[in-house]
């Protein structure tokens, strides 16, 4: 047993740092004593291991990991903010009888050997969606996971962060200084490397315990039937005019500055790509809207805006103002219309005006979700969807009874366990 099983085992699930409430099956200080403080957790128990850079110290590791036994936790760090993309740059993974690995993935880019070694092996990750895209472009695709961030939500815990969930669950510390480092940095510094190792350090003690805790609550299968949802998800489609994200996007009204964005947006992306920096490194958002706004005449005018000062060179001023004059310059049928076509209902704020009866479904079914939720101990959006809800409350289905209502929400994505729960509860506020 290891030092983390140990603890969790005699404190079962601490409260130190926001558990369940407890309900009569945690054991935590029932006789009014202080509960233990939590133990700083500074090294990982066989060391910092040393980074796996080349391909035949990749084939011992992936050796190691195949002849190991039980779940594999897996992790990655990324460069977000300093780097374009969302690529790889670190690849932490442990398991029992194989010990702790850290792998770098610009020296072995091709880990898919890796990922066929440990394809009917469960993954433990924490918040999976995060990660899988990045450890799916090196060929690491799990076939089954157990997701520890999501489990925390379904056993409704109220801080589900990694640190947050293995102080409150196992009774460590987890230093968190440099999560938000350039992981893309080499050689990376010692500390860095002690950080993410102790990232996988705890993850498969943690997943123990958490089954435990679900499978108490009775929402084991639930938490199962999300995870296979996860697995089995195909990759996201690209992002459709991924320049109307741009923060402060709400203050461009007329489509001629919507053009100014999209020309700045996608000059500066071309340019974030070439250097493989971060977008927000070559030119901020609030940039590309102060433009947008001013529509500059020319070089001079454009460097008295924000965002275009005194430290940008002349060059540099040049290629945007370009930007902003062949936006000037397009028709207007090829100009960008205002807002994005949106499939669905519209937004809720305009459902008084366009449908006052389906506005007063929709209150009705968000309380009823509302107390269902908190009924069940979890946030709103892990029962169920909220755009499902709109859509069954913007067009009902015809009978409105709780077959076509299972039906409907199947079809947008629930899973079996979210229809039984949320079915009942619909069909009465929709009926009411």
């Amino acid at each position: 047993m290891t030092d983390a099983q140990e603890t969790a085992a005699a404190s079962s699930l601490r409260t130190t740092g926001g558990a369940p409430p407890d309900d009569g099956g945690s054991t935590a200080s029932v006789s009014g004593a202080p509960t233990p403080q939590p133990t700083p957790l500074l090294e990982p128990r066989e060391g910092i291991p040393p980074v796996i850079a080349d391909e035949a110290s990749l084939a011992g590791t992936i050796a190691a990991f195949a002849a190991g036994t039980g779940p594999v936790a897996v992790d990655a760090e990324r460069a977000s903010g300093y780097r374009y993309g969302q690529r790889a740059y670190l690849v932490q993974l442990r398991r029992e009888g194989a010990g702790s690995a850290l792998i770098d993935p610009v020296a072995c880019p091709d880990l898919s050997g890796l990922g066929e070694a440990l394809t009917d092996v469960e993954w433990v990750l924490h918040a999976a969606t995060q990660d899988l895209p990045c450890l799916r472009e090196i060929g690491l695709v799990p076939t089954r996971l157990f997701d520890t961030e999501l489990a925390g939500r379904l056993a409704g815990f109220p801080r589900v962060g990694l640190g947050a969930m293995v102080e409150s669950v196992l009774g460590f510390v987890l230093e968190k200084g440099h999560s938000a480092v350039d992981w893309s940095t080499r050689p990376l510094p010692e500390p860095w490397l002690r950080y993410a190792a102790l990232d996988v350090e705890l993850l498969v003690d943690l997943r123990d315990a958490l089954e435990k805790e679900l499978d108490r609550q009775g929402k084991l299968e639930w938490a199962h039937q999300e995870f296979d949802a996860i697995a089995s998800a195909p990759p996201p489609e690209p992002r459709k005019d991924p320049w109307r994200r741009t923060s402060g996007m709400h203050k461009v009204r007329r489509r001629r500055q919507l053009g100014v964005v999209r020309e700045l947006w996608q000059t500066r992306d071309r340019i974030a790509q070439r250097r493989d920096v971060s977008p927000g490194k070559v030119l901020s958002d609030a940039a590309i809207v102060e433009a947008a706004l001013a529509l500059p005449s020319n070089v001079h005018a454009l460097a008295a805006l924000n965002g275009y000062g005194h430290r940008m060179g002349r060059r540099q001023l040049e290629q945007w103002q370009a930007a902003v004059e062949r936006a000037k310059t397009l028709a207007e049928s090829q100009l960008p219309q205002p807002g994005q076509p949106v499939a669905g209902p519209p937004p809720p704020r305009a459902w008084a005006d366009k449908d006052p009866a389906a506005a007063a479904r929709l209150s009705a079914a968000r309380a009823a979700v509302s107390a269902l939720a908190e009924q069940l101990n979890m946030p709103q959006e892990n029962l169920i969807a909220p755009d499902s809800v709109r859509r069954v409350c913007w067009e009902p289905p015809v009978p409105l009874d709780g077959e076509s209502v299972a039906g409907v929400l199947t079809g947008l994505g629930a899973r079996p366990w979210q229809v039984e729960q949320v079915t009942p509860v619909l069909v009465k506020a929709l009926t009411a």
